[in-house]
């Protein structure tokens, strides 16, 4: 396979893992916090209390007699975040500024106006609204565009998500005004709009991909996933569902307790579900409570190279139990517990505080070196290199351990789960051209667009096949190709040709995705997936 086909691959992988490291990792902590909580309570020595005390003696010397002004507390902050640097890959100090939006990826909701947007042209383009949300009661529509807020200019290259979340998302029932310009007005269109709760959804759609299979992806294990993960359970069985695919792929994990909640869903009584020690943390085992409603219904675990922690003990605990089948590629290898700390700074230590463990007895942690975070962060470039990414053969295990499942079967260790069927990736239609223009964002620029201004005849059609077909009889293809061009990108015949039904694929799903939502996306985005199409498959092999 070409290196060139990978280099989608590879600019997803960094925005990815970016996020993934924040989000599930953890860090460091000052000597007040260490006695507060007893981490070293079996470990202390006169060294360590010898090192502590000079180190305090050192910014105290500083601050009173360095010849130049310093900030005391900068040169603090930045030796924590040395200190967690030195540590394992997933211990991270993380400031009092950024904690509140850290710690939001795993709470139910959050105080905000209830839009999906995105950034195009240096301008927020409303691309969704909550049905029910405070923005859908003012009046805002798919399509508007955002360029003030608070009567405050808010377009232009220094306008990025972050400053869009802060400006509009804020503490509930408070106001926040912005300026929109909606296609087909002249003037701006002025909404006073009260912050209200807006969830966090973990499941991203549940739908029925066949007659009797329900599908299910969910994108990280947060406060309210559980609960969510029920209701979609009980919605698709009301709908004639026997069976499960659960989606986990780039799902980079979260709560611990939220994972194995889930997997009680489908494990007889007693069996083990995970378990995990540390050197001063007890031993402590989750078992299934019998309680489940889809004790022995055939499911599906579908995983990636970004499935991680959390995604790893439920595929895990499947895995090993023999209660379904993983399909895809091997996982990410996080199997580190983080434990939060508060610091007194208004900041927080996340703390590896143990390692986990599935029912055979594997540790899914791949292996690492104290303070050298980079190689580690290089992994699956690595895993791409070596062509793990083609063929399962390539894959080598740090563990040569002989570890079995519940009724005999051999499943390794040493760095992720294994899948029990694994599928390549696709790469099959990926060309230059076609990296080029999904990673300058104008397949998804050219879908909004096409969107926006056809909006009227798009409302006829409610559900994804029928939009899908209409968009079957539209000339999307040269209108994309005219439209990339425009944007520099001169028109390759042969690349297209080869990479046409990937371009279409894109396109459809995008624009079925402004006009219905996920509840369209993902069926478009499926329907010829060769992961989604295995894990089918394995399911009537298990019935």
């Amino acid at each position: 396979m070409k290196r060139n086909n990978y280099i989608l691959v590879i600019s997803i992988f960094f925005a990815i893992i970016f996020g993934f490291v924040i989000g599930n990792t953890l860090s460091s902590r000052n000597n007040n916090v260490l006695q507060k909580h007893n981490i070293y309570q079996n470990t202390k020595s006169n060294n360590n209390n010898v090192n502590i005390k000079s180190l305090k003696e050192m910014f105290d010397l500083i601050d009173e007699y360095y010849v130049d002004s310093v900030n005391i507390n900068e040169i603090n902050e930045d030796l924590l975040y040395e200190i967690a640097a030195n540590l394992d890959p997933h211990t991270v100090y993380i400031p009092a500024s950024d904690l509140q939006n850290v710690n939001s990826e795993l709470v139910g909701s959050f105080g905000g106006i209830g839009i999906q947007f995105n950034i195009q042209n240096d301008t927020v383009m409303v691309i969704q609204v909550i049905s029910g949300g405070p923005s859908e009661k003012a009046g805002v529509l798919p399509g508007d565009r955002i360029i003030t807020v608070n009567d405050t200019a808010f377009t232009g290259k220094e306008v990025n998500n972050e400053k869009v979340m802060k400006k509009l998302r804020g503490q509930l029932d408070t106001k926040v005004v912005i300026g929109v310009k909606r296609q087909g007005s002249a003037e701006e269109l002025k909404y006073s709009i009260t912050r209200g709760v807006i969830p966090v959804n973990s499941v991203d759609v549940a739908y029925m991909i066949t007659d009797k299979t329900g599908f299910i992806k969910i994108n990280t294990f947060g406060e309210n996933t559980y609960k969510e993960f029920l209701n979609a359970l009980a919605e698709l069985r009301s709908k004639g569902a026997k069976s499960y695919i659960i989606d986990l792929r780039e799902n980079g994990g979260g709560l611990m307790d939220v994972a194995i909640a889930m997997v009680n869903e489908f494990l007889p009584k007693d069996r083990m579900i995970v378990y995990s020690k540390g050197r001063s943390y007890r031993r402590a085992e989750a078992k299934a409570d019998g309680s489940g409603s889809c004790i022995g219904i055939p499911v599906a675990v579908l995983i990636d190279e970004f499935s991680a922690s959390a995604s790893e003990i439920f595929a895990g605990a499947i895995q090993d139990n023999d209660c379904g089948t993983i399909i895809g590629r091997r996982s990410f290898g996080k199997g580190l517990v983080q434990q939060q700390f508060d610091l007194s700074n208004g900041a927080a230590v996340r703390l590896t505080v143990a390692k986990y463990y599935t029912p055979s007895g594997r540790c899914i942690q791949k292996p690492y070196t104290i303070g050298d975070n980079d190689n580690y962060e290089q992994d699956i470039f690595n895993r791409y290199t070596h062509g793990e990414f083609d063929s399962a053969d390539s894959i080598h295990f740090a563990d040569t351990v002989v570890y079995k499942t519940f009724n005999g079967r051999t499943v390794y260790s040493g760095g992720g789960i294994m899948p029990d069927v694994f599928v390549a990736l696709d790469t099959a239609n990926v060309t230059p051209y076609f990296n080029n223009v999904y990673n300058k964002a104008y397949l998804y620029q050219f879908s909004f667009a096409y969107t926006d201004k056809n909006r009227a005849a798009l409302q006829n059609y409610k559900d994804w096949k029928a939009l899908s077909k209409y968009l079957d009889s539209q000339n999307l293809l040269s209108d994309f190709v005219a439209f990339a061009n425009n944007k520099g990108i001169a028109a390759n015949n042969k690349e297209i040709a080869t990479s046409q039904k990937l371009i279409l694929q894109h396109i459809k799903s995008y624009i079925i995705r402004n006009m219905l939502g996920d509840i369209g996306f993902y069926p478009a985005l499926f329907q010829d997936n060769k992961t989604v199409k295995k894990a089918l498959e394995a399911i009537e092999n298990q019935k």
